[in-house]
């Protein structure tokens, strides 16, 4: 038995074991455990009809340069072992935090200066000095990482000086890494994908994982993006 039929036997007999991430973390440490593999070591996807994937994606999107068109290959590739329901939210995101090619988070100094002094500034891992630390490590990526503390978080997931050097994070093989290590392992707000999706994303699933990045922020509006991408990797057989 998978890991993924295990989790979906457990969602239909104990729908609200999937409302506590501590227990969705207790059964995944059980599989580790019994030597269950996770999703990601079981299978690889990959796309049989990559012009019908495109097809499908550009009436969500609109024109794709040749830049989003590489981000996208990048993410198909690095998260292949992305169920369906997760691959779609992923693309969702990106497109709706970046259209799908990694950014710098908009605003002038004195808007970014909100980063660098103050709570927000100490929740980040940023100095409390008006040191333009706030400015050094504002937002970046496809799913915009911001603040000292989370430039060091991904440095050393990745292996990489993110810290010396956040445009780093600019550079689309690296913000792909970060979107992909940051959605599945919950890196940016403690939920990741298992505790939303299971195979297949629904309406309301894609809804509940806007909270794998920013609360309930235009939950809604990715998630119809996201019903939209998982038709788009249907039509390119995601499989």
């Amino acid at each position: 038995m998978t890991r993924a039929a295990i989790f979906a036997a457990f969602r239909a007999a104990k729908p609200d074991v999937f409302s506590d991430p501590v227990r969705i973390g207790i059964l995944d440490g059980i599989c580790d455990d019994f030597g269950i593999a996770r999703d990601g070591a079981a299978q690889k996807h990959t796309l049989s009809d990559e012009a019908a994937f495109f097809t499908g994606l550009r009436k969500i999107t609109g024109p794709l340069d040749q830049s989003q068109v590489d981000t996208i290959k990048a993410l198909l590739a690095e998260a292949s072992h992305w169920p369906i329901g997760w691959m779609a939210y992923g693309l969702a995101t990106a497109f709706h935090e970046s259209r799908l090619r990694p950014i710098r988070e908009m605003g002038g100094p004195s808007y970014l200066a909100k980063y660098d002094t103050g709570k927000l500034a100490a929740a980040l891992g940023n100095t409390p000095e008006a040191d333009g630390d706030g400015i050094k490590y504002a937002g970046r990526g496809l799913v915009q990482i911001t603040g000292l503390a989370n430039y060091r978080k991904f440095a050393a997931m990745l292996g990489i000086d993110l810290v010396g050097n956040p445009d780093l994070a600019l550079q689309p093989d690296v913000a792909v890494k970060i979107l992909t290590l940051g959605m599945e392992g919950g890196k940016f707000t403690g939920i990741g994908l298992r505790e939303c999706i299971i195979d297949r994303g629904t309406h309301d699933t894609f809804v509940k994982a806007r909270r794998i990045v920013n609360g309930i922020d235009k939950s809604q509006t990715i998630a119809g993006y996201a019903e939209r991408c998982q038709e788009a990797l249907d039509a390119g057989g995601w499989k």
